[in-house]
């Protein structure tokens, strides 16, 4: 059976980025360009008449901005949208992320060579072909109801934790979707939260920081990218550096490695869960959401083995299924919730033990 053909819209206000973007995407077979606009009412106009599988567009643009046009999309016409966004290093490179709260799957920087060639361009047709293939629906996404949702994986327990291993450390594994699954997270957790918080994103080179300082005006806990040899802290939330793991050293102490890449990803979600099962054991909470591939469903396998809670965001409230999917399979997850019933355990988990202290 023949795939079927991504057909994509590309929306930028630079004729330069568009013809860049429409040559890198000329280079798989199985992508066609079937229109370009100048911002996003244009885009609007477009849409019925080209009927494009998904959309990338750039966030500064006149007339109608990008988050305008992902708002009105996914009220109106639903379908995936690519953030191209050449805003990294700038003044406000959080503010893309408010396109992801709007309802967009994704980030990727705009290309700057001109050429086939461009080492970014392979990345970006692997991106578009990802984004392609995601299922969204007219709402927005993450709009979850405070609740906590229990539901066990076949063949675990959901039954309380042994108190005699108080919880020392949280890890969080995301990718494709977790921008989304950590604003309905993280903001819930009081700024007196007794754990420290290791938290790995998958995202594109440039945009870790901006995504710190979109996430941190939202949440009562400080965020940061962690620091070589720095001992993590009660009420912090650290990211490994952008390209480097991130890892517990024997004393304790965050350290960033260069290891090659594991599933695919440096950062990766499966090196940090397996550092945290090694030097935290029972006493840790590793918890992965949504995204493609497989990563971090073996390194959650190393936590539940240690003994320490397990969790995994639920398929109908991720964005992509495909990695707490592989640690379900494996029977790694003892608990599947949706992001606000993982946000609720979280803090019943480490509330119940400072009860007991």
């Amino acid at each position: 059976m023949v795939a079927a053909t991504i057909r994509v819209l590309l929306v930028d206000d630079s004729p330069v980025a568009l013809a860049i973007l429409r040559r890198m995407l000329a280079a798989s077979p199985e992508i066609e360009v079937v229109g370009t606009a100048r911002h996003g009412r244009e885009a609007l106009e477009l849409i019925p008449q080209l009927r494009p599988t998904m959309i990338c567009t750039d966030f500064h643009m006149p007339v109608m901005d990008g988050l305008e046009l992902t708002r009105q999309v996914m009220a109106t016409c639903p379908r995936p949208i690519l953030v191209i966004s050449s805003v990294v290093g700038g003044g406000d490179p959080e503010k893309v992320f408010e396109l992801l709260q709007a309802g967009a799957v994704d980030v990727f920087p705009k290309p700057r060579g001109g050429a086939e060639a461009d080492p970014a361009a392979a990345q970006f047709i692997s991106k578009v072909k990802l984004v392609a293939g995601v299922f969204v629906i007219r709402r927005q996404p993450m709009e979850l109801p405070a609740r906590s949702v229990a539901v066990a994986a076949p063949g675990s327990c959901t039954g309380a934790r042994n108190a005699a291993n108080p919880i020392r450390m949280v890890v969080i594994g995301a990718s494709i979707g977790g921008p989304q699954a950590l604003q309905a997270i993280l903001p819930q957790l009081p700024a007196r939260f007794p754990v420290p918080i290791v938290c790995v994103q998958h995202i594109s080179s440039g945009f870790l920081q901006g995504l710190v300082e979109w996430l941190s005006v939202q949440c009562r806990l400080k965020l940061q990218i962690a620091r070589p040899g720095e001992v993590p802290q009660p009420g912090r939330v650290y990211f490994p550096a952008e390209d480097s793991h991130l890892v517990i050293d024997r004393l304790g102490r965050l350290q960033p490695s260069h290891e090659p890449a594991v599933d695919g990803h440096r950062p990766s979600v499966t090196v940090a869960f397996r550092s945290v099962a090694g030097y935290y054991g029972a006493a840790s909470i590793a918890v992965l959401l949504t995204g493609m591939g497989r990563d971090g469903g073996d390194g959650m396998l190393a936590v539940e083995r240690a003994g320490g809670l397990t969790i995994a965001q639920d398929e109908a409230s991720c964005v992509i299924f495909g990695m707490p999917k592989r640690a379900i399979d494996l029977g790694a997850a003892r608990r599947i919730l949706p992001p606000a019933g993982i946000a609720a355990a979280l803090i019943e988990t480490v509330s119940r033990q400072s009860k007991g202290a």
